[in-house]
């Protein structure tokens, strides 16, 4: 990994990250079932590589999607607490991604949905459309539609006020 010789051809390097996410993927599933454990909560684990990220979803916990309807409050702590989990195992920052019962992939097309209109808005009243805050997954959709619509788009605000700011083109 870190040490490998640069003459490697890339198929080695991709299955040496290859092999490096999947194992961020196996610890961040160990962590969560202990977790599901003790609070006794149910949930299969499934684990993926996506891209660049090891991705992890919680499966079939009901009770555990309740909890974190409606913003997925709880999916971001638990997202945190697995990155930090794997870091300490690993040493390295992971970007992992969690998913408690498909809720990210729900939310992103409302997000999407959300972000198209303030684009709508910003093209027909031509001033500045902000948003309401979002965490750093919500913010990066919103940015993401911003951009393939044409549009210029910032974060701004601190913290837990930190939201997206849509501009009407120039």
């Amino acid at each position: 990994m870190a040490g490998a010789p640069a003459a490697e051809d890339s198929g080695e390097s991709r299955q040496e990250r290859l092999k490096r996410l999947e194992e961020e993927g196996d610890i961040a599933a160990d962590y969560l079932e202990e977790l599901l454990d003790i609070a006794d909560l149910d949930g299969d684990i499934d684990i993926d590589v996506d891209g660049d990220r090891a991705s992890v979803e919680i499966r079939g916990a009901e009770k555990l999607k309740r909890m974190n309807e409606p913003r997925g409050e709880l999916l971001d702590a638990l997202q945190e607490l697995t990155r930090l989990a794997v870091q300490t195992r690993t040493g390295d920052r992971s970007r992992l991604m969690l998913d408690i019962c498909g809720f990210r992939a729900q939310h992103k097309e409302s997000l999407e949905d959300l972000a198209a209109d303030a684009v709508a808005q910003a093209k027909s009243g031509g001033s500045p459309v902000p948003l309401r805050p979002m965490n750093p997954f919500e913010r990066k959709v919103v940015h993401d539609v911003a951009k393939r619509e044409g549009l210029r788009s910032e974060s701004d605000g601190d913290g837990k006020d930190r939201h997206v700011v849509i501009y009407p083109a120039s």
